[in-house]
């Protein structure tokens, strides 16, 4: 299934590995979809970076953190 009009990509990652990966991912709170497609970013900027290659225009990316709600204490 993809989202926002993607194509889907397949992936072959071993059984273990990927549970592994889902508890690193629920630790920091973000799906592994995201995270995945987060260091593909990160990979490639960094590539075109070392060869001199424009980013080219487009869509910036938000990453939302969700964040703790402060607790009230009551008196």
């Amino acid at each position: 299934m993809t989202t926002k009009g993607q194509p889907g990509r397949v992936v072959r990652i071993d059984d273990a590995t990927w549970d592994a990966y889902g508890q690193l991912c629920a630790e920091k709170g973000i799906a592994r979809a995201a995270d995945m497609r987060m260091h593909v970013v990160r990979e490639v900027n960094a590539w075109r970076k070392a060869n001199g290659i424009e980013t080219p225009p487009g869509k910036k990316r938000v990453v939302r953190v969700p964040r703790k709600k402060p607790t009230t204490e009551s008196d």
